[in-house]
């Protein structure tokens, strides 16, 4: 029997696993592991950075929590000093009459003394009521309780001034000719204004 005819082994046959595939099939395994394992500064950074976060959160709470304990503070201390605000005003409307009426007790007093002397004469009679007078113009002057008695010529006020009439006057248009009766001001507020004639200036 030649060579060419002799039988051929069929375990010879079988072809022998490509290496270059199973290196390949390695390496996608070393890749897939080194994937799902990342690298020890990585993962310092990582936690470093997580440090960091949590320590930005833990100061930005203890600034909310500052902020609003200051926050409630100065609510309290707006409302303390309404409080207190409400309570001056209360007490001014019970008590803002108080220095005026101690300052017109003295002049009672003196009224009612002139009233119990039968026996004056006129003279001393006008002294007790000029003395008298004194005293309610000085009252009036502690308690900042001025007159307004414009003179002739003054110009016409309307916030002091009420004029009655208006009256042909050889004095300028808009002043005043005469007063008729006094008016007064309780620290630069009108109690009662000044009744004046005022001029409607030359008829032609």
């Amino acid at each position: 029997m030649s060579a060419s005819q002799e039988p051929v082994d069929p375990k010879q046959d079988e072809q022998k696993p490509d290496t270059s595939e199973q290196l390949e099939v390695n390496e996608e395994q070393q890749a897939q592991e080194a994937a799902g394992q990342p690298d020890e500064g990585l993962v310092q950074f990582g936690a470093a950075e997580g440090e960091n976060l949590e320590a930005m959160l833990k100061n930005a709470q203890e600034e909310i929590a500052r902020y609003h304990d200051e926050l409630l503070r100065a609510h309290a201390e707006i409302e303390n000093v309404r409080r207190r605000a409400q309570d001056d005003v209360a007490k001014a409307r019970k008590f803002g009459t108080e220095s005026f009426a101690e300052s017109l007790i003295p002049v009672r007093d003196s009224l009612e003394a002139a009233l119990a002397l039968s026996d004056q004469s006129a003279e001393s009679w006008k002294e007790g009521v000029e003395a008298t007078l004194r005293q309610l113009n000085g009252a009036f002057e502690r308690n900042q309780m001025r007159e307004v008695a414009p003179a002739p010529g003054d110009k016409f006020d309307p916030h002091f001034h009420q004029a009655i009439s208006s009256v042909p006057s050889e004095q300028p248009a808009g002043t005043v000719v005469q007063v008729l009766q006094k008016g007064y001001t309780l620290a630069d507020r009108v109690l009662r204004p000044a009744l004046v004639m005022v001029s409607a200036g030359q008829q032609a």
